[in-house]
């Protein structure tokens, strides 16, 4: 009986503030018919009233990564009150600009759909990890993705965790590894296109605003690169929050959203809240 009741007393005790709400799971819908591609929404199970929306991106180095193992973000997210969805994207060696075409037409989907999940078509977030992160800030701040889908940007606030890539330029000109090949298959070899394909070079005051979230154990590149974004977008947003995780690393800057006790939700919450 001892060896039963373990495993309870460590729920119990020592992660006294994970929340265990049910969420309704609304798997494989298609987004984009012609291209096949998927996405899923977690949601509150009882909504009284509509939520706001947060359309969550995966990291992977535009190579990998697959919405089934994002289940815990997008279920946290919903037992914290909002309409989480998960979406595929194409990846390598499809080019970023239809990549970033991609996550465009499943924010369409999100404000044309999501009202019968309960979601608030007019309050639409998004977030990403890593790569991930570089498309939220990509289809955020370049309104072109959305012109070309006859709609105007519907982007709320932008939730970067850990992103990376968002002055590509910067980083592929002053980079030598070997291992850059992976970036410039997808960014092409073209520095014009690598300006063309970097988020930094389109802030403005039309921006929605930017919540910044970086690990303070991260890779150096990381570091450089959201410092250098966030020093250019203060210029239009000086308010803008910029949180460091002072012992985290890349991956548990993810990882944490497995509980929904972590820093991360209370930071995200709160900047949609105030958004």
């Amino acid at each position: 009986m001892k060896f039963f009741l373990l495993p309870l007393f460590l729920v119990i005790f020592l992660f006294p503030c994970c929340s265990f709400k049910r969420v309704s799971k609304t798997k494989d819908v298609v987004y984009s018919p012609s291209k096949n591609l998927l996405l899923d929404v977690y949601a509150p199970r009882k909504i009284k009233e509509p939520k706001k929306i947060l359309v969550y991106l995966y990291g992977g180095n535009w190579r990998s990564g697959k919405k089934e193992l994002y289940k815990f973000f997008g279920k946290g997210m919903a037992r914290k009150g909002l309409i989480c969805v998960v979406l595929n994207y194409r990846l390598n060696p499809t080019l970023i600009e239809d990549m970033a075409g991609d996550v465009a037409e499943a924010v369409k989907w999100a404000k044309e759909n999501a009202a019968s999940f309960k979601g608030d078509t007019n309050n639409i977030y998004i977030s990403g990890h890593s790569a991930g992160g570089h498309l939220a800030a990509m289809v955020a701040t370049d309104n072109s993705y959305f012109e070309k889908l006859n709609m105007r940007n519907p982007i709320q606030g932008v939730i970067l965790i850990d992103a990376f890539g968002l002055d590509m330029y910067k980083y592929l000109t002053v980079s030598n590894s070997p291992k850059d090949t992976i970036y410039t298959k997808v960014f092409s070899n073209n520095p014009a296109q690598w300006k063309k394909l970097s988020p930094i070079n389109y802030l403005s005051k039309q921006t929605p605003p930017f919540l910044v979230l970086t690990g303070g154990k991260t890779y150096p590149a990381i570091t450089q690169l959201n410092d250098i974004f966030y020093s250019e977008l203060k210029k239009y947003q000086p308010n803008a929050p910029f949180i460091l995780y002072k012992r985290r690393k890349h991956i548990p800057m993810i990882g944490q959203f497995y509980f929904t006790c972590a820093k991360g939700y209370k930071d995200v919450l709160g900047f949609i809240g105030e958004h």
